[in-house]
């Protein structure tokens, strides 16, 4: 339900979406599978060399083609007749949204702006409403450029859903496994959600058998909650684990319990802010 391939689209392909409650249109802006976090839960096959005949730069044609396609094949209700999207419930035979969610991280594309206004010339021909979101590790978004794409998305129905795995530096290390610091990131979260409210999506498993320790959740909740504190606009926590293979397989799921725990840790220090668990 989660391939990143649609027959032979190069950069589109729908999924059946918990997250999205419904049908999501994926935009893979990094086909080449360059990522600059190497999450050690992440479940793209980066031990093949797949992707690297393919060019950094996207071909906007071919995007245009794809996406529009896309959209008239689900707009027809042809899409169901494929398997899995034969087996969904009527209530989520419907486009949710149109998601920047890839191999990579979507800020990091030399055409990430132009996608992105492309996307949005095309979702609004269609006869629903559909969200934009930015799946995004928040690396880039201290860029003047992608914070002007951000501008745009928040005048054509667009969401940020910004990634939080860690609340101490290193345990983001040894998560994320990237050179960028975790400042960054908590500053560049802070002034996303400063100046949109913005979804937080964040990641929890075992390693090596072993749950995240208390301290650690708790320096977590604490970091969201200085956010909040700041005048951040927190519209929703999203607490998933793992659920596809993944890079390394010494990461495996959290029970619902457990991510239910979590949850409980946000609501008492985030009143009002909703949080979902995906186990």
């Amino acid at each position: 339900m989660h391939a990143r391939t649609w027959q032979a689209n190069r950069y589109v392909y729908p999924v059946v979406s918990r997250r999205s409650k419904g049908i999501s249109l994926g935009i893979n802006l990094n086909p080449d599978k360059a990522c600059n976090f190497d999450c050690i839960y992440c479940s793209v096959d980066r031990t093949t060399d797949a992707g690297a005949a393919l060019p950094r730069e996207i071909d906007l044609g071919i995007l245009r083609e794809e996406l529009s396609e896309m959209l008239e094949v689900a707009r027809s209700g042809r899409l169901y007749a494929f398997d899995p999207f034969d087996n969904i419930p009527e209530a989520l035979r419907r486009i949710n949204d149109i998601a920047f969610s890839g191999d990579g991280e979507p800020t990091t594309c030399p055409q990430f702006d132009e996608a992105v206004k492309l996307a949005a010339e095309l979702a609004g021909s269609f006869a629903e409403s559909i969200k934009l979101v930015l799946i995004t590790n928040a690396t880039m978004l201290q860029k003047p450029a992608v914070r002007e794409t951000l501008a745009f998305l928040d005048g054509h129905n667009g969401e940020i859903w910004a990634k939080l795995d860690a609340g101490t530096e290193p345990y983001y290390h040894l998560v994320d496994r990237t050179h960028f610091p975790f400042e960054r990131v908590l500053e560049n979260l802070l002034w996303c959600c400063q100046t949109r409210p913005t979804v937080i999506q964040s990641l929890f498993m075992r390693i090596h058998g072993a749950a995240p320790v208390p301290e650690e959740i708790t320096a977590y909740v604490q970091r969201l909650s200085a956010i909040g504190r700041a005048g951040g606009r927190l519209k929703l926590v999203q607490l998933y684990t793992v659920a596809r293979r993944p890079a390394e397989l010494y990461c495996t799921p959290l029970t619902a319990a457990e991510l239910a725990f979590i949850a409980q840790d946000l609501g008492a220090a985030l009143p009002g802010v909703p949080v979902e668990i995906y186990p």
